[in-house]
């Protein structure tokens, strides 16, 4: 047996002493930033629905320079001289994952929404995968105190995981050269995430950003189209490609049995009780996130309260009595897609509040709310001039808007009593709703109703609530799908 100095063996003590007595979070490393950033994402990717892109033996699926690829070892590999290799199907809203590996300098990129033939970063849009310390995009320089600096001849939105020409990415989580990586491209409406070995490297809103490199990049509007394998004539590897479709759900669920959501979906209302529901501990929202540990646990015990002597279930359906307050998700919500089926009687007024803000509105359109005595209005000019409140426009506007638009481009209520079908989409700040398969928001911003000076931006996730507004109130079939952000 070793035997080792009385110091070494002192100093071992020690340190295994101090060990035991440190709390182990003095001894973990800081979490990074990048990587708690893409916790959100990774967690809604772990439910989604994958489909392979590449089968490992073939390019079936794929078109465009198939001679320039190959299928080696369940790799598809980018040969020398390789150019663009395109899927056959068109995408709009997807995740993407992948692995990828790169010899010396190699370059290659991933072209989205892409028209057959087109260019990757102009036509489409085309993220970097490159090895930018490369020996060709690198280099020194004598200083003339006779130091030498490192010199790169990329722009900052040409290193690796960029979208090129538009955002520049974080730097420092490619792995050496020879190494495998493993990558997700996340790309849903106008948002772009792209993240690198857990850290998330681009997260950027494209219609937000002007192009940084000169060039008009109209592909950054396109909608969908094809993804792109974009050759640079290195060798570059990729395996195990798989994506998960996020387009725009139907407008009506596919399934008729009371709440019971489709694929892809859950049901926040279960149709028995109010399990997954609380009460609003606080009308103004800024306050309610400021309560925090006794005096949050005291707000929400009397807001549950209020909620179980108003809020009730009959046969399957959410029914609100009208005489206490709103009703709310007992967790947060970032982007996703909601159902709603809702009923009101004549006469009724509420909302569906996003990340805990108002609303999108639901209301009566049918409602004259004449002075006694008053008749109906006669066209739709004494519509217009007698009820300010833009009742008669018809429900789905984001009526506490501004700046932005807040009335519904068309009226597609059905008549009071009668149940109404809710899709909503958000996606960052913006909303899409399609009430009774009729399209009433495009993307409309949802303006901070609780921010009165117009500075501070809508919450990135926050609880998603039935507005009380003194009506009587039904719900069914609530449905949700997260959407990775």
């Amino acid at each position: 047996m070793r035997s080792f100095p009385c110091f070494v063996v002192v100093a071992a003590l020690q340190l295994a002493t101090f060990a035991d007595q440190c709390p182990v979070s003095a001894q973990q490393p800081a979490v990074d930033a990048q990587v708690q950033a893409a916790e959100n994402a990774v967690r809604v990717l772990e439910g989604a629905a994958w489909k392979d892109l590449f089968n490992g033996t073939d390019l079936t699926g794929w078109v465009g320079d198939v001679k320039g690829y190959k299928a080696e070892n369940g790799v598809l590999v980018c040969n020398k001289g390789g150019k663009n290799l395109y899927t056959e199907q068109q995408y709009s809203d997807f995740a993407m994952q992948f692995e990828f590996r790169l010899e010396e300098s190699g370059n290659n990129g991933i072209g989205i929404r892409v028209p057959m033939n087109g260019h990757p970063s102009q036509d489409g849009m085309e993220i970097q995968i490159l090895d930018h310390d490369g020996k060709l995009y690198n280099g020194e320089a004598l200083m003339a105190n006779g130091e030498k600096k490192r010199l790169s001849w990329l722009k900052p939105w040409q290193y690796h995981g960029s979208v090129y020409g538009l955002v520049p990415a974080r730097t420092g989580y490619l792995k050496p050269v020879g190494e495998w990586n493993t990558q997700t491209i996340i790309a849903i409406e106008d948002h772009i995430m792209v993240i690198l070995n857990g850290a998330v490297i681009v997260d950027a809103f494209i219609e937000e950003l002007p192009p940084l490199d000169g060039s008009a990049h109209p592909g950054r509007k396109n909608r969908s189209g094809h993804l792109v394998l974009a050759g640079h004539d290195d060798r570059v590897e990729f395996r195990n490609l798989r994506l998960a479709d996020y387009a725009t759900a139907a407008t009506k669920p596919a399934t008729t049995a009371l709440n019971s959501p489709p694929p892809g979906f859950a049901a926040i209302f279960n149709g028995t009780d109010l399990a997954g529901w609380k009460g609003l501990a606080h009308e103004n929202a800024n306050e309610r996130r400021k309560l925090h540990g006794a005096a949050l646990q005291e707000a929400q015990g009397k807001a549950d309260e209020v909620m179980r002597s108003h809020w009730s279930v009959a046969e399957g359906i959410l029914t609100y009595d009208g005489k206490g307050q709103s009703l709310c998700t007992d967790r947060n919500y970032g982007d996703f897609e909601l159902y709603v089926d809702w009923k009101i009687p004549a006469g009724a007024d509420s909302g569906i509040y996003l990340r805990g803000t108002p609303q999108i509105q639901i209301w009566d359109p049918w409602d004259p709310r004449n002075k006694p005595g008053a008749g109906d209005p006669a066209n739709a000019l004494e519509w217009v001039a007698q009820y300010g409140n833009g009742r008669n426009l018809g429900s789905g506007g984001l009526w506490n808007n501004r700046r932005w638009r807040n009335a519904p481009t068309q009226l597609a209520d059905r008549k009071p009593g009668e149940w109404n079908t809710f899709l909503i989409r958000m996606v960052g700040d913006k909303v899409s709703i399609w009430l009774n398969d009729r399209q009433v928001v495009d993307r409309v911003r949802l303006e901070n109703y609780w921010d009165k000076a117009g500075l501070e931006p809508l919450p990135r996730a926050d609880q998603i609530e039935l507005q009380h507004h003194g009506s009587e109130l039904y719900f069914r079939n609530l449905y949700v799908r997260e959407l990775p952000w």
